[in-house]
């Protein structure tokens, strides 16, 4: 998600893509016509010597936007096409079964629909991070090959692509009877993702994905010192928990050969909604950030790593206090346990939102995410702008309360509500990314210039000194 470790330029884990290695610079936006200027310098020398050269292959490549347009227009007649496709297929089933079976098929494709929007909206992160003069490699420590919100958006386009026309392939084959063809549809479709992302060679953008998995490793293992990257990533994981719950569903029915079947709808079966695996998944990216936060104040012994755990700890009794539901009597859910399931998803969300705006967030000004080095639309609507602020804050605090809707075991069948839901989760979270990154990249400024301060003044008291022994 992020970029790539830290390697020399000639090192041979740099990616072979086809894409450009990237050198980050404050004044990177300045030069953007440095490689137009060559080419009209180099016209002029052609022109200078009297003679003419034959059209370039470079010009005669069609403009961007004509390329861009061309592309658009592929994509929406794709879409038409497998949206066709797709609700024929389902008209042709019986209406007691079809219901059923969307279900199924929204299980297993809808975890990577979700990711698919994340990282569409990472890609978004990193293009506002550019514009306005944010040093995001610095921040995360990536190195001068990590991937531009140019190559996340490609990556992206390619899973808006694939996801949907496998869950199309998955819906035509079920519906003309070939069960098994279909049911091999999001078992290849899986076992394609891990192969991409654990490929050992030097495509596909190696360093990145060794970067990710590295990442990933660390916040399940955090055995050493916690970086930035580290607990940035792992709370980005806490926001797609859904995600995780319907791929454990979904690999279980893989596993047991319970795919395009409805046999699995038993509540109570090995993968039923009853499971007690689902709230042990859910509750995994806060058991990881909450060791993380102690293993932060064993490093470093600030008080507010406790308090950042205490924070990540009051999401685990909302979780298995609605999982409860299954396995006690109605009176005692009515009772007893939804009363505390209620009192438990209040000091969650409370203690979540104030721990956003006052501690992840600094919200005394838009200081550069929103001012871009160029005038822009977008700089103009968001820089300095009131509404932004009550926007940021007031959608953080419903969306905030809904994703505790989510975190609730007992209200997963209402499977299109969640997934609504938790893409809201996730649009929040891409809100909070601008704010937290800023506030990070403030921090790294104030430090260094702090740094700066203490060095001039030691050179003073140096140059003082030797006056000093030198009048003497």
């Amino acid at each position: 998600m992020f970029g790539g470790p830290v390697v020399p330029a000639n090192s041979p884990h740099l990616r072979k893509s086809g894409s450009r290695a990237v050198v980050y610079d404050f004044d990177e936006y300045e030069g953007e016509g440095g490689a137009d200027e060559s080419l009209l310098h180099s016209g002029e020398v052609n022109d200078s010597r009297g003679g003419t050269t034959p059209m370039s292959a470079t010009a005669m490549m069609p403009s961007p936007i004509l390329l861009w347009r061309f592309k658009v227009l592929l994509f929406l007649i794709w879409g038409c096409i497998c949206c066709k496709i797709g609700w024929d297929s389902v008209m042709r089933m019986s209406a007691d079964k079809r219901d059923l079976f969307i279900y199924e098929a929204f299980l297993y494709f809808n975890p990577l629909l979700l990711a698919t929007l994340m990282v569409w909206l990472w890609g978004t992160n990193l293009w506002f991070f550019a514009q306005g003069g944010v040093n995001y490699s610095k921040i995360f420590d990536l190195d001068q090959n990590h991937l531009t919100h140019t190559e996340i958006w490609k990556c992206a386009m390619w899973m808006t692509v694939i996801v949907p026309t496998s869950m199309t392939a998955y819906i035509y084959l079920y519906s003309r009877g070939e069960v098994a063809y279909a049911a091999s549809q999001p078992v290849l479709l899986y076992a394609a993702i891990v192969m991409v992302l654990i490929f050992p060679f030097d495509i596909f953008y190696f360093s990145s994905r060794y970067f990710f998995l590295r990442t990933l490793w660390r916040i399940v293992f955090p055995l050493q010192a916690i970086s930035f990257a580290d607990f940035f990533l792992a709370d980005i994981l806490t926001s797609m928990v859904k995600v995780f719950s319907d791929l454990e569903r979904s690999v279980c029915r893989m596993v047991h050969r319970q795919v395009a079947t409805i046999a699995w709808l038993e509540a109570d079966s090995i993968c039923g909604s009853h499971s007690v695996a689902i709230p042990l998944v859910l509750v995994l990216p806060y058991v990881f950030r909450l060791n993380q936060c102690l293993r932060q104040y064993k490093d470093t012994g600030e008080k507010t790593a406790l308090l950042n755990a205490l924070k990540y700890s009051t999401a685990v009794p909302v979780i298995f206090l609605s999982a409860l539901k299954y396995h006690v009597l109605p009176e005692q859910w009515t009772n007893i346990y939804r009363p505390l399931w209620l009192l438990s998803s209040v000091v969650n969300s409370s203690y979540s939102f104030y721990w956003d705006v006052t501690r992840d967030w600094d919200l005394s000004g838009f200081t550069r995410i929103f001012k871009f080095s160029k005038p822009h639309m977008f700089s103009y609507m968001l820089y300095g702008r009131r509404w932004v602020y009550v926007w940021v804050i007031a959608s953080n605090l419903i969306l905030r309360c809904t994703w505790t809707y989510k975190l609730s075991a007992h209200l997963r069948h209402n499977y299109l509500t969640v997934f609504t839901i938790a893409a809201l989760e996730i649009f929040r979270r891409f809100q909070w990314i601008f704010f937290r990154v800023e506030n990070e990249w403030n921090k790294m400024n104030n430090k260094s210039h702090m740094q700066v301060s203490m060095s001039e003044m030691s050179n003073e008291e140096e140059k003082l000194l030797h006056s000093m022994n030198h009048n003497v």
